[in-house]
């Protein structure tokens, strides 16, 4: 048996359903899994018990419950239930509503609690709920980048399609547990961590605040006194609405943290140091925001000082509900074998941590872009789905050893991943490289 086999592996399928403009990017379509049933045997068969599987509201009821067809959760859910696979549903996933409501209109709450009530209605047997899948993070993308629908750029949108996005998860959470009194909240977000020059520290320091606030919003902490809480009504924000939603507190049951090498940044004003890509500000300074990976000398902060910053600041039980890395096999297997030791690691520290979620099984598409092009770039999973029938990538043994309490047995130890190595490095930097990385320990 090998090191933290008191971890579960959960697995999660690639369910983004993004608006840019006028045109829909449907992972689900793309993949392939939506006209797949026997996709489930193959996760099944790969040992995975628990996985995040979509029942998406705009796909499901895009013109309302009246009209809603089911022929597709009822044949998924019933296989599942039948395979012995417990799912953590998910209603939206990085999406925006139906057409005819956004993450800014009103109705938006309403509506997806009235979905969500129904699911649980029409599925008793349920007891795993992520309503909206990493509400911050779809608030940024869509209202303060502009990347997608409704394609705003300002911080108040941003915080405002945040606050819409966690009144849904409370009202879906109250119509959910009105059926189903224990159901959890398993409430998914991407943690990573900012860096910067000294100069750039105050934006650094706010960057590493606001990464909490769908949770912190959840757990019923953002009021008078919260650090953020002044800044949110120099907005303005409405202090009735925050005052509302702690009132509400629905702390999620497990936290999931969402972890990507990517998701760790660095600012700095030298801006010419870096692509004019890179370039932005915060109308008092410019700077370059990059993957803190390629120019810092210290190296990744890691997901085990993640999962340590998220357990001292919630006190709540964590999952790592996202674990991916778009590169060639043999690196993707080194990022999973690095990241299954992190969670060990700190499980063994004493964090209540309980599984870690291959993501994702069936790969996705487009993400170089943040889905804001349809150029057909694939990152597998632990399946190829570029054939007729979905391919075994060499992540496959890997989960079923893993899923077994088993030590796999073809990574490569000897030579570490891209991001421990030297060359990582593609800006210049000021201090010395950071001393070799132990597979053991971040």
């Amino acid at each position: 048996m090998g090191q933290g086999t008191d971890i579960e592996l959960w697995g999660g399928i690639e369910a983004t359903r993004n608006r840019v403009g006028l045109k829909w990017f449907d992972q689900l379509d793309r993949s392939g899994h939506t006209v797949r049933l026997d996709d489930l045997d193959r996760i099944a068969a790969l040992g995975i018990r628990t996985l995040r599987y979509p029942i998406l509201w705009e796909r499901i009821a895009p013109d309302g419950l009246d009209t809603a067809d089911w022929t597709w959760p009822d044949e998924r859910l019933t296989r599942l239930r039948t395979l012995g696979v417990r799912p953590i549903i998910t209603f939206v996933h990085h999406g925006s509503g139906p057409a005819g409501v956004d993450l800014l209109n009103p109705a938006f709450a309403d509506r997806l609690g009235e979905f969500a009530g129904a699911v649980a209605v029409r599925y008793p047997w349920l007891t795993d709920f992520t309503p909206v899948n990493e509400p911050l993070t779809t608030a940024r993308f869509s209202a303060l980048y502009g990347h997608w629908y409704p394609h705003l750029r300002d911080m108040r949108s941003m915080i405002n399609a945040l606050l819409n996005q966690t009144h849904a998860t409370i009202q879906a959470m109250a119509a959910i547990r009105a059926v189903i009194p224990g159901a959890r909240l398993v409430q998914t977000e991407d943690i990573g961590k900012t860096f910067s020059t000294p100069l750039l520290r105050p934006q650094a320091d706010f960057d590493n605040e606001r990464r909490w606030l769908s949770l912190d919003l959840l757990c019923g902490t953002v009021r008078p006194g919260h650090p953020l809480w002044e800044y949110l009504l120099s907005l303005p924000i409405d202090p009735l609405q925050l005052e509302a939603i702690a009132e509400a507190e629905t702390p999620p049951d497990i936290i999931g943290v969402n972890y990507y090498v990517t998701g760790e940044r660095f600012l700095d004003e030298r801006i010419g140091r870096y692509p004019v890509h890179t370039h932005g500000g915060n109308g008092q300074v410019a700077f370059a925001d990059v993957e803190a990976v390629r120019v810092r000398p210290e190296g990744l902060y890691g997901l085990n000082s993640i999962l340590a910053e998220t357990r001292d600041r919630f006190q709540r039980p964590l999952a790592v509900t996202e674990c991916h890395l778009g590169s060639t096999p043999d690196e993707q297997l080194r990022w999973l074998e690095e990241s299954w030791h992190a969670t060990a690691n700190a499980r063994a520290n004493g964090i209540d941590v309980c599984a870690l979620t291959i993501w994702s099984l069936f790969g996705s598409f487009d993400w170089n872009s943040l889905v804001t092009r349809d150029e057909g770039i694939y990152e597998a999973g632990v399946f190829d789905v570029r054939g007729l029938v979905p391919q075994e990538t060499a992540l496959a043994s890997w989960v079923r050893a893993r899923a077994r309490g088993l030590v796999p047995h073809n990574v490569t130890r000897a030579t570490p991943g891209w991001w421990r190595r030297s060359d990582r490095l593609l800006y210049p930097t000021d201090l010395p490289i950071a001393k070799p990385f132990s597979l053991t320990g971040d």
